[in-house]
């Protein structure tokens, strides 16, 4: 560390070095917090959580119960040991509240002032968190899967919505109206999500096996279907002609940078895409266990030299190496499947739900040689990469003497 302190402060390394050696070092460290807890509210499993990115202070869960909690993350006591406390919930006693499972929640962008929720009682509804109402619903034909407002977006206010239909649904903030329907798959839309880049950008995924990217200003169709075969005319490939799994395509996440996009599918694998030409980059993951029906929330960390991918496998959260496929350890604390996890970006923090109704928060801690010796004696007695490997360490001790 004191050599990335001495070359920043002499001006020969970019300040953005040590701030990377960093970031990297605390996710490689995470564990499972015993000091901190989260108010267990929900009284079924969790399938969804959003952190706002204005503050960095409060979290959304959604549940299987229809129940939707806003959590306040700050510790303002003086005590190491403490509990994340539910400040808001829209429970089961709420006239608004949803009749459903609540599939996904999200913050508005740009305040902590309104978010929105869809669920399987086939509404989406924006609501105004003073209050605690909602001040626009949205009804639709079938369950709601997923939605999903651009992060960047300032030309547009819309909201992309994946349902039973095929048709993906576009939604104004700003007029309460449907605008716009994008019409290409052929079973149910489970995952939309928009690029942190460009902000007309929209990826979809379905049970059709396919993900399509498109540009909504375009009239005439997506700008291309992934294919998992590249293009090349195998017997293999001929029978599933661009598709990006052979299951249902459950998953959908970009990179931070909006460069890369990351698909899950119940064919138990998950694929790495260039966003810009849609080519598979046949990074290998191995096996990833998803036996989800419905969206899969997983995530990719930020401000990390190389960049991870944390995913739902089972009962645990595995955790990928992006670029190299290589299984860095498994995240194991919750006694059922998990469902969905988010990262919180200021303090290289995990936090993640289930349907064992908990929320466990996952945070860094300060290696000590006892921990080194426990890890070491871990990867020696594991039949698989269960303990950081060695490799990703080299970003830190390396410059540590």
């Amino acid at each position: 560390m004191l050599g990335y302190l001495t070359a920043r402060q002499t001006g020969l390394d970019d300040p953005l070095r040590l701030k990377r050696a960093e970031s990297t070092r605390r996710v490689l460290s995470l564990k499972l917090n015993p000091d901190r807890d989260v108010d267990r509210i929900h009284g079924n499993g969790i399938n969804t959580l959003d952190i706002e990115t204005i503050e960095g202070r409060y979290m959304l869960s959604g549940g299987a119960d229809g129940v939707i909690v806003i959590y306040d993350l700050e510790n303002y006591s003086s005590k190491t040991q403490y509990t994340c406390k539910a400040v808001c919930t829209v429970g089961r006693s709420s006239r608004h509240v949803h009749k459903f499972s609540v599939e996904t929640v999200q913050w508005y962008p740009y305040d902590t002032g309104m978010f929105v929720s869809s669920s399987f009682d086939k509404t989406m509804k924006v609501w105004d968190t003073e209050t605690l109402k909602p001040a626009e619903v949205f009804e639709f034909d079938g369950n709601v899967y997923s939605h999903h407002l651009s992060p960047i977006a300032r030309k547009h206010s819309l909201i992309a919505v994946g349902t039973t239909n095929p048709k993906i649904q576009l939604c104004d903030l700003k007029s309460g109206s449907r605008i716009h329907v994008l019409q290409g798959h052929r079973a149910e839309v489970l995952s939309v999500r928009w690029s942190p880049r460009y902000a007309h950008i929209l990826a979809t995924a379905s049970a059709d096996s396919k993900v399509k990217v498109w540009d909504v200003r375009r009239a005439a169709g997506c700008l291309f279907t992934l294919d998992q075969h590249n293009g090349e005319k195998s017997k293999a490939s001929s029978e599933t002609v661009n598709t990006a799994h052979n299951g249902r395509v459950n998953g959908l996440c970009f990179t931070s940078d909006g460069l890369y996009l990351l698909t899950t599918g119940t064919d138990d694998r998950m694929r790495l895409w260039n966003s810009a030409s849609g080519e598979n980059t046949l990074v290998n993951y191995g096996k990833v266990c998803n036996e989800s029906r419905k969206k899969l929330q997983f995530t990719v960390s930020r401000g990390c030299s190389p960049e991870f991918v944390f995913v739902p496998c089972g009962s645990s959260v595995a955790v990928y190496a992006l670029h190299t496929g290589e299984l860095v350890t498994m995240l194991r604390g919750h006694y059922n499947n998990v469902d969905c996890c988010e990262f919180h970006p200021d303090y290289q923090e995990l936090y993640s739900g289930g349907k064992d109704c908990n929320i466990l928060a996952w945070v860094p801690v300060l290696r000590t040689p006892d921990m080194e010796e426990e890890s070491n004696q871990e990867k020696k007695g594991a039949a698989g990469p269960s303990a950081v490997n060695p490799a990703f360490q080299d970003t830190w001790s390396s410059d540590e003497d």
